[in-house]
């Protein structure tokens, strides 16, 4: 076996980089395609703004002439120097269960990261926790949502096998939506309401209702996500982005806000319909009738992915999370979701935690970032 990392360089490396993951996968009930038409900007130092902040190099691992993995390597520099870290990252990573492979990709990566001056290397993780994150060690059962990674069993194997240790654990809770509050949400929500206040909850219909709060939002959790490992703020030119990347596949009823008299942000969740049996259907191609199959799996669903949500400091504590929540449960309920997925919650985010057990949330996938010094 011989071998060969190339750097992608070219529309035709860069496409093979992209499409490589479908081959892997192709027997994999549970993974669902990126959209590709996402994809080609995300990747693309031209459109994706965290290239401008961040060394990157993208690979592909050959055995002979035959592409058998991938990966991406990155060093924010703007997040080491905050937090007084030399660390590279590998992000992307896709192979079979071949550790030869596997091996190259990594070593290449952590050579790369090493002539640049960086002590330890860390991943998956890509240029910020906005990103995919962490291998998935439990759960390999249950159904994959946009923005995480789905991975095989033999990949944790495998970066176990290198000398990876965790560096930290990411929880994903399924919560049953009840079909009334619990008793401790509607006394919450009671004597929210009888309390004199200058708040006012904003629900939508329309994205045009939303397009005014999306840069508002998006600072406020610029402001509240500091503590969050890998967690970087958004610059103006990527709120644009990220709103570009997600707004369209968002019903605007599963936004809510909470406003001062001012018409500040100072409360936020966002939700949306589970499109994973849409974008399988589509292969991940919206064009040019691809994007039916994730109107019909968005009506279809029956789960509600959580994405987003933050509180201002200055209200934090005041039951603004269960007012969102009985908001949310209500809205799901009308459309027919009968359960949501949490997304990623750090294990010593214990705040975030211990309010989705409150309302009978169970852990049921686990995520892991790993680390190994160079």
């Amino acid at each position: 076996m011989k071998i060969t990392i190339k750097e992608v360089a070219d529309k035709k490396s860069l496409k093979t980089f992209i499409y490589l993951p479908e081959k892997i996968h192709q027997n994999h009930p549970n993974w669902v395609h990126p959209i590709y038409l996402d994809e080609f900007e995300f990747f693309n130092p031209q459109k994706n703004k965290a290239f401008g902040y961040c060394d990157t190099v993208m690979i592909l691992a050959y055995n002979d002439e035959e592409v058998r993995g991938r990966a991406m390597g990155i060093i924010n520099h703007k997040y080491n120097d905050k937090h007084n870290e030399k660390h590279v990252r590998f992000a992307y990573i896709e192979t079979w269960d071949e550790p030869e492979i596997f091996h190259a990709l990594i070593e290449f990566i952590g050579e790369w990261g090493k002539e640049k001056g960086m002590e330890k290397l860390v991943g998956p993780l890509a240029f910020t926790d906005k990103d995919p994150q962490g291998f998935l060690i439990e759960g390999f059962d249950k159904p994959m949502v946009i923005a995480t990674n789905c991975n095989f069993p033999f990949m944790v194997n495998l970066t176990e096998k290198e000398g990876f240790t965790k560096k930290v654990d990411l929880m994903v809770y399924h919560i049953e939506i009840p079909e009334q509050e619990p008793p401790v949400y509607q006394k919450i929500y009671e004597r929210f309401q009888n309390q004199k206040h200058n708040l006012k909850f904003l629900e939508f219909t329309s994205r045009k209702q939303v397009k005014p709060y999306i840069y508002p939002t998006l600072h406020l959790a610029n402001l509240t996500f500091t503590e969050i490992y890998g967690f970087w703020p958004f610059e103006e030119k990527e709120m644009k982005d990220f709103a570009n990347r997600y707004l369209y596949l968002i019903n605007p009823r599963f936004i809510k806000l909470v406003v001062t008299e001012e018409n500040e942000v100072i409360a936020f969740v966002i939700g949306m319909s589970n499109l994973g049996e849409g974008i399988q259907k589509a292969r991940g191609r919206m064009l040019p009738f691809g994007f039916i199959h994730l109107l019909r799996a968005g009506k279809r669903s029956k789960q509600l992915n959580l994405l987003l949500g933050a509180i201002h400091p200055d209200y934090q504590g005041k039951g603004l999370d269960v007012i969102m929540g009985i908001k949310m449960f209500d809205s799901a309920r009308k459309l027919g979701k009968t359960h949501i997925d949490s997304h990623l919650e750090l294990e010593y985010n214990h705040k975030v935690r211990a309010e989705m057990e409150r309302v009978g949330g169970k852990v049921y996938k686990k995520f892991r970032i790993y680390q190994k010094d160079l």
